[in-house]
């Protein structure tokens, strides 16, 4: 099943596989930044740097509990020890917290209400906290988790452009953030949140110069697309999750009424606008979308000159799909040894892209694919 012979795999594309898929036990909870639970993805997650690279890892889900991955407490030099059984695999560290999460706005709201830390250097925010489909169970994607951290208190509903500016500006300056993601819970205007996004990239372009990715649905207009490249934003998401029409009907059927093929016109669309590689799509691994599924996928949709950004589906509590199991890391590898292959020869690896989820590449072990290094460590 897998297109390239495991023997070829690093230790560092195992070792990272693994993490993304089983998690990691924490025996000191408090190691390194503040992890997130609830709320838009990556959520239940900490951010960990396995042999010089850094990773999303699930630490706050049920597989993560019984994870046969376990990180010591770190050292003084700020080190933890991953360990598997008795076997210890390498050292690893944390990101430390994030100096901005310590600011407010003028009117009391923390800086890390507004706006969050994802991996090293890329600040990441869900515009608007609500959506159409979260409150219906006839509509609501299955593994989505947006009202959560909103109940918790945890953030708030929706962010204006001027705390975005603000926020990613004291990031820029305090925490040497290099990239924005904006994206935004579903509105009930036919431009599916391009609006509000538009407005908030102006704002963050303007105070900071940063590149910005956007998400959203694809709008019913697809000038909305020129009006966002002008307002500041760099590179495009519009996210299937899923690619079997089957499986997105079952998982997110109000979602899935955007059909497949709706979404292909509007990455056409796109591209002539962002420019190659500069468009990308989630793609959920593990909700039901086979290998071959995964791989038509990435056939279709990297000459069209889409990113496949391809993520191991993590179940959250307060989902219905927080018992659901994860892929294997088998899975996983078997799915995107060939996809990184196909990136590179087309020249539209993740370093070639300008912002968002494919730069930071944190949420899924596809960037080690794409240009498989060795180093000591890692050898």
């Amino acid at each position: 099943m897998l297109d390239f012979p495991s023997a070829l795999l690093t230790k560092k594309q195992f070792l990272l596989s693994e993490l993304q898929t089983h998690g990691l036990r924490l025996l000191d909870a408090a190691a390194g930044a503040a992890s997130r639970r609830g709320g838009a993805g990556p959520t239940d997650h900490k951010a960990v740097t396995v042999l010089g690279t850094t990773i999303m890892v699930p630490v706050h889900t049920r597989g993560a509990a019984n994870s046969p991955y376990v990180a010591a407490p770190p050292d003084t030099r700020g080190m933890s020890v991953l360990r598997s059984g008795e076997e210890v695999m390498c050292e690893i560290s944390f990101p430390p917290q994030p100096r901005f999460y310590g600011l407010s706005t003028a009117d009391g709201i923390e800086y890390w209400k507004i706006a969050q830390l994802h991996s090293l250097d890329t600040l990441a925010t869900t515009v608007l906290q609500t959506c159409i489909r979260y409150g219906n169970s006839a509509t609501k994607c299955q593994f989505c988790a947006i009202g959560e951290s909103l109940k918790g208190g945890r953030t708030i509903a929706k962010k204006t452009p001027e705390q975005l500016a603000e926020v990613a500006a004291a990031a820029q300056k305090f925490d040497g953030v290099r990239n924005v993601v904006m994206t935004t819970g579903t509105p009930a205007t036919d431009d599916r949140g391009a609006a509000v996004l538009t407005d908030c990239a102006a704002a963050i372009k303007a105070a900071t110069g940063l590149p910005i990715q956007a998400q959203c649905e694809p709008p019913s207009d697809f000038s909305w697309f020129s009006q966002m490249r002008r307002a500041g934003v760099d590179t495009l998401g519009m996210h299937l999750e899923a690619w079997d029409e089957d499986v997105r009907t079952r998982i997110m059927p109000g979602k899935a009424e955007v059909p497949r093929a709706f979404y292909l016109e509007a990455f056409a669309a796109a591209v002539e606008v962002f420019g190659r590689g500069q468009v990308s799509t989630y793609l959920l691994a593990g909700l039901g979308d086979t290998i071959e599924d995964l791989h038509d996928a990435a056939r279709t949709l990297i000459p069209l000159g889409v990113y496949p950004f391809i993520v191991p589906f993590v179940p959250v509590g307060g989902t219905p799909l927080a018992d659901h199991r994860p892929p294997s890391a088998d899975f996983m590898r078997a799915v995107l040894a060939p996809v990184g292959e196909w990136l590179s020869a087309a020249g539209m690896t993740s370093d070639t892209v300008k912002a968002g989820c494919a730069k930071c590449a944190a949420c899924s072990t596809l960037s080690t694919f794409e240009k498989p290094k060795q180093s000591a460590c890692a050898a």
